[in-house]
């Protein structure tokens, strides 16, 4: 049941990040930034065959190259990646090599430019294999096995396959349809594209490993670092105080941080690995591509009564993550049933990008059911309207849904009732559109730490383990402490990502900073204020629980004017330490954000350009902890989902596998001038589960955009797109047909 929105001090204010003067004026120390004393500089060779047998390395040339200390590769270096890959075992340098771009080799040098030269006098002998991009391809019978069990990604646990789900009973509810649709949807490999570049710095120290990380999660870095060098977690320290963004693919440790550790060894000098844009695109992982196929019944006024869905999915050479499709999360769905075959092929990885499993099947799913509505002659915000979820699979009551206040407000907003009309229907060569899609992430709590020092003048110290990936986590972090604590913002010292100082933090992904470290932060403070109760009682002459902490002020509840500043409670003690780790769950319950986005756009019929002349995105994210902070996260992740929708690939040449466009220039991801102003409405109810009652704010935002500019498109034009991405040389063959 949901709450009102409830009265704050420091939530719910538009606060500036808490460490704004240190980025703007170019003090906050980025990885990049980190210089030792002796540092030597590393580069990667990478393969340039998509699948072949190392027959042999040379490396007899770059050895003799004044400059270069050292050189790694399989043979002398035969280091697990657990993380790289779920189905088969994979290292940092793998033989066979499986997709241009695996990492063969890497150099390190007094400076970037020898190392870099160094990887050119590496002779690498290959015996090259059959390979396979196209993943139905590599499901046939006779294809090249690209992992020792084939190529249908089976592992265990998450990771099985095909991956499927079912409930209710799809064959009557098909039979209680009275129209029944199938349909087809594609959707391409793009990259997270993060301004940031991958960089590493590491160092060894009598045995201990300090790794300075650009990662999502430290402390996941360092367990992942300790397993898989066989060193003790009091070995291996990871820091990241500042972090240019990763949207998913800097989470976990990455082979570049064990490349920068096994040269640090070799060479006994820290050593700088940073990768170049190139390296960025290909050697790491990107979102995985889908073919889905959809079989949807429903009724006369749009109600579905049944959905199966049939999807394979592109992993590339390693399965990283799941290769799951959500996109039927938001809707009621009666009789429900999915089969998602991930599949591995010679090409570059796919894994977690900002909201993996959502943007491309709701792209599928939501312009499926907005061409149905088209089919049956029913307005699109009537058929999202009456198929929103209500419940959790229809069973699992949420902990808040206030997805329908979304979708009434943002189509008040966008004036949708005036502005639909039928697709194709305007008139002229720039034709106009509009449209819609429901959209969200799961919103669950998990293991948190967090601990507050109270100083003997009032102010306090927090220390988390979270590291800053561009959503503002520490600023949040920072303000739900002032808030549960009960002083100034002002008096907030924080301190995160750095493992030997800060406790656990699950890390930076999937949502989870605000859900998982907000409850334990709260609970420090109640920790905290537990101890300054009991030492201001005596002073005050009443018992603890007669008191309360507001401004600074510890103060008698039923008499305001009885207090005490809160300098004065902790002086005696000196200091007063809170610590708390807290691992909450919901029983009977499924938490989630909502989303319902509108477009409004005009199709130049002649070239096919598309201008989005308005965005509104309205979320039920419950209590939004900083607006200012939480409306650059909506507008930030509606980019990244226009450029998916309208220009971005990673085109692989047919023939030699090799990528053709892996930069920003090629892959079109869009700047300021192909981007709308978006607006935000937050729809804000109190969820009682979430920390001061919020949700998740950072995944939900792209999830709805590609399908809500594809439906626009096709109210504009009278034309389906059902293959990403959207681009002008697609419209005008299909308008000017």
């Amino acid at each position: 049941m949901a709450q009102a929105q409830k009265e704050f001090s420091v939530v719910g204010k538009r606060i500036p990040r808490i460490d704004g003067y240190e980025r703007v004026t170019g003090q906050a120390q980025y990885t990049g930034d980190i210089q030792l004393p002796g540092m030597l500089y590393a580069r990667v060779l990478r393969s340039s065959v998509p699948h072949a047998k190392i027959v042999s390395i040379d490396t007899s040339k770059a050895d003799k190259l004044p400059g270069v200390k050292a050189v790694v590769h399989h043979q002398n270096a035969q280091i697990p990646w657990s993380s790289g890959g779920h189905t088969h075992r994979r290292f940092i340098f793998n033989n066979p090599v499986r997709y241009v771009g695996d990492a063969v080799a890497a150099v390190a040098a007094t400076d970037r430019h020898i190392a870099e030269e160094a990887l050119a006098l590496i002779e690498v002998k290959y015996e090259k294999l059959p390979h396979v991009l196209d993943p139905n391809d590599a499901l046939k019978p006779d294809a090249p096995k690209i992992g020792p069990d084939g190529n249908l990604s089976v592992g265990k646990g998450a990771f099985s396959a095909p991956i499927e789900e079912a409930w209710g009973n799809l064959e009557s509810g098909f039979k209680e349809a009275e129209r029944v649709f199938e349909d087809t949807y594609i959707t391409k490999h793009v990259n997270n594209a993060q301004l940031e570049r991958r960089v590493t710095v590491a160092k060894w120290d009598a045995g201990k490993l300090t790794v300075y990380a650009s990662t999502q999660g430290v402390s996941n870095a360092r367990t992942d670092i300790a397993k898989d060098f066989g060193l003790p977690l009091s070995r291996v320290r990871v820091v990241c105080k500042y972090m240019g963004g990763g949207f998913g693919n800097k989470n976990q440790a990455q082979d570049y941080d064990y490349m920068t550790a096994v040269l640090a060894k070799v060479c006994g000098q820290p050593v700088k690995l940073e990768f170049t844009r190139e390296d960025d695109y290909i050697g790491m992982h990107g979102r995985w591509s889908s073919e889905q196929h959809y079989k949807i019944g429903v009724k006369k006024d749009g109600t579905i009564t049944a959905v199966s869905l049939d999807a394979v999915t592109n992993m590339g050479a390693y399965r990283k993550q799941s290769g799951n499709l959500s996109g039927t999360d938001f809707y009621n769905i009666p009789n429900f049933k999915k089969s998602i075959k991930p599949v591995h092929t010679n090409t570059v990885v796919a894994a977690n990008y900002r909201a993996p499993a959502y943007p491309q099947s709701v792209f599928g799913f939501a312009s499926f059911l907005d061409q149905i509505a088209f089919e049956l002659g029913v307005n699109p915000l009537d058929m999202f309207t009456r198929n929103r979820a209500q419940k959790y699979k229809t069973k699992i009551p949420f902990t808040s849904n206030h997805v329908e206040e979304c979708i009434v407000e943002g189509a008040k907003r966008i004036a949708w009732s005036e502005k639909w009309h039928q697709p194709g229907a305007s008139a002229g060569a720039k034709k106009h559109g509009i449209g819609m899609a429901l959209g969200g992430y799961p919103f669950r709590p998990g293991l948190g730490a967090a601990t507050i020092r109270v100083n003997s003048d009032g102010t306090a110290h927090v220390l988390v383990g979270v590291t800053d990936i561009g959503t503002g986590a520490k600023t949040t972090m920072a303000i739900i402490a002032a808030e549960a604590l009960g002083i100034a913002l002002n008096q907030i010292q924080l301190t995160n990502g750095d493992t030997d100082v800060t406790p656990y933090s699950v890390g930076e992904s999937g949502s989870r900073t605000t859900p998982f470290t907000g409850p334990a932060v709260i609970a420090a403070a109640e920790d905290v204020r537990r101890q300054i109760f009991a030492l201001a009682a005596g002073q005050l002459k009443v018992k603890p629980d007669e008191l309360d902490l507001r401004n600074g002020e510890v103060f008698v509840k039923a008499n305001p004017s009885q207090k005490i500043p809160l300098s004065r409670a902790v002086a005696r003690a000196g200091e007063l330490i809170g610590r708390a780790t807290t691992n909450q769950s919901f029983k009977d319950m499924e938490g989630k954000s909502f989303a319902a986005h509108f477009a409004e756009v005009e199709v130049d019929t002649w070239t096919g350009h598309v201008k989005i002349t308005r965005y509104v995105a309205a979320h039920d994210s419950g209590t939004i902890i900083n607006p200012l902070a939480a409306e650059s996260q909506i507008k930030g992740g509606v980019v990244q989902g226009i450029g998916m929708a309208f220009s971005e690939e990673l085109l692989i040449d047919r023939l030699t596998a090799i990528p053709v466009n892996p930069n920003y220039r090629d892959a079109k991801v869009p700047t300021h001038l192909e981007t709308p102003e978006v607006e935000v409405l937050f729809i804000e109810h109190y969820d009682s589960y979430g920390p001061f009652g919020g949700k998740v704010v950072g995944e939900p935002p792209i999830t709805a955009a590609v399908a809500t500019v594809a439906n626009a498109i096709f109210n504009a034009t009278g034309r389906r797109f059902k293959e990403l991405p959207i681009t002008p040389d697609k419209i005008v063959r299909a308008v000017r047909v």
